[in-house]
């Protein structure tokens, strides 16, 4: 059979992962798919290879500059920062700091080679115009889709200004479609289906069936269960992203 490359295959991979067509798998359609749809979300949560950095622009409307917010898309679900609304570095004079730098310095580079000083003095140049001019702060939350940034609206920004947002972003199963056969994402989902198969046989627990088979499905659930636990502590392991941590 072809590899998962939709989510139809994905399901069709997953149910023959139990048995199908061999055994019956006693699941609805729907169940399936809120499996799956459980799969995709805890996937898309924690999995390193699920989100891509992004830097997304967008162009600032009135509406914004009232509400003081700008909307993200729904994909986005980690919001590290925005780029400076307005490069300070776009416009040199005579009497700035750096123009004499780059007029001094830049032309002994040649004869001396010097780029320590260069470099040291770009930090110091670099600092000085963080501690003065800062980074606009931003407040997000993904289920709001959101992005609150703390500066003057009326001041700091214009109706058609551009922001660029330093986000991470999901990748889309539908157009990336080698996500449906991501190892990880096939064994969580069969997992999560075997415990909804095993849920439903337990209402039926000790039947017997034509031919003297009798249904465990209690034990099929306590595998499943062992299952899940087990992806899920490889998913923390060997896949998520180490957490940051914060140095002052």
């Amino acid at each position: 059979m072809a590899l998962p490359n939709s989510r139809q295959t994905l399901i069709d991979y997953c149910l023959r992962n139990l048995g199908a067509p061999v055994l019956e798998i006693n699941v609805d359609d729907d169940q399936v798919s809120d499996r799956i749809d459980e799969a995709l979300q805890f996937y898309q949560e924690y999995h390193s290879d699920a989100i891509v950095p992004v830097y997304h622009k967008y162009q600032v409307t009135a509406t914004d500059i009232l509400n003081k917010w700008i909307p993200v898309p729904d994909a986005i679900t980690v919001v590290k920062g925005i780029f400076p609304l307005h490069d300070k570095n776009s416009s040199l004079n005579f009497f700035d700091a750096r123009y004499q730098m780059m007029l001094n310095d830049m032309y002994s580079l040649g004869f001396a080679g010097n780029l320590a000083n260069y470099e040291m003095m770009n930090e110091y140049l670099s600092t000085m115009n963080m501690i003065l001019n800062g980074t606009p702060q931003t407040r997000y939350n993904r289920h709001m889709n959101q992005l609150y940034i703390d500066i003057d609206w009326s001041f700091d920004i214009a109706e058609g200004d551009f922001v660029i947002v330093d986000a991470f972003r999901i990748v889309d199963p539908n157009t990336h479609t080698d996500v449906y056969n991501d190892m990880f994402l096939k064994k969580y989902a069969t997992a999560l289906i075997k415990r909804q198969w095993a849920t439903n046989l337990i209402k039926f627990e000790n039947m017997v069936l034509p031919g003297g088979v009798t249904l465990n499905g209690q034990k099929i659930y306590e595998d499943a269960i062992e299952d899940i636990q087990k992806i899920e502590v490889d998913m923390q392991l060997k896949y998520e992203f180490p957490p940051d941590f914060l140095v002052g």
